[in-house]
């Protein structure tokens, strides 16, 4: 895929997936680190005034908090693919549904069987991470259908993962709500992500006059352009 002019970047509104894209995949979720050269970049972001930025991710607003630090304040987050997001101190989300809690003990026991399989509890979802058990794709993936189709929750196919999640909402349904909002709106959004969860964030950007930059290998993708991992896209980041 050809990789995205720096151009781009003029007078744009930055949605980036944190995942895969702004830190590397690891096998395990919860030891991923934001480090201080990335709350720099973003800082620097805020700074030059590239329109305005916005972490789009599956993690819940929660861990992004623990994760950036208080960099987090200072831009547009949305969570839990889009069913949660703040800006300036204005919060809102749904109520997480009981059912959650029941689809994370499922999961917990499947786990249980299944050596390496690893359950991520979300604030509005809960997921079974298979990277380190790839032979449980398969099972994991039909458990997961089995609960949503039970309690009428959204599944969500990721990078070697299943979750279950709040239905009607994606990173495309959370892009276009802040594009709707000052001082984003008359601004070109520009979504980069690496997952099958980006997909609705790149053609609600491309829909809005903007575009996807997809990270990693390429793949059949709504995006446009792309970037060969984290490290480059932090690299083309900093061109701003």
């Amino acid at each position: 895929m050809p990789f995205p002019p720096t151009d781009l970047l003029t007078n744009a509104s930055l949605f980036i997936d944190f995942d895969g894209t702004l830190v590397d995949l690891i096998d395990q979720p919860d030891d991923v680190i934001a480090d201080e050269a990335l709350r720099d970049l973003l800082a620097r972001l805020i700074a030059r005034k590239v329109g305005s930025v916005a972490v789009v991710s599956g993690r819940s607003i929660a861990q992004l908090d623990a994760m950036l630090g208080p960099i987090a304040r200072s831009i547009a987050v949305s969570g839990s693919h889009g069913a949660e997001y703040r800006w300036n101190d204005i919060t809102a989300h749904p109520i997480r549904p009981d059912s959650l809690d029941r689809v994370e003990d499922a999961f917990r026991v499947f786990a249980a069987t299944a050596p390496g399989v690893l359950v991520e509890s979300k604030s509005f979802g809960a997921a079974l991470h298979y990277r380190r058990a790839p032979d449980a794709a398969v099972a994991a993936r039909k458990i997961a259908a089995s609960l949503g189709v039970r309690f009428g929750l959204a599944v969500q196919h990721g990078h070697m993962m299943v979750e279950l999640r709040v239905p009607g909402s994606d990173k495309g349904v959370a892009t276009r709500r802040l594009m709707a909002q000052a001082p984003m709106i008359g601004t070109r959004p520009i979504f980069i992500g690496d997952d099958l969860t980006d997909e609705p964030g790149f053609i609600a950007a491309t829909e809005l006059g903007g575009c996807g930059i997809l990270v990693g290998p390429p793949r059949a993708t709504a995006a446009r352009y792309g970037l060969s991992d984290s490290t480059a896209v932090r690299a083309w980041l900093a061109t701003a």
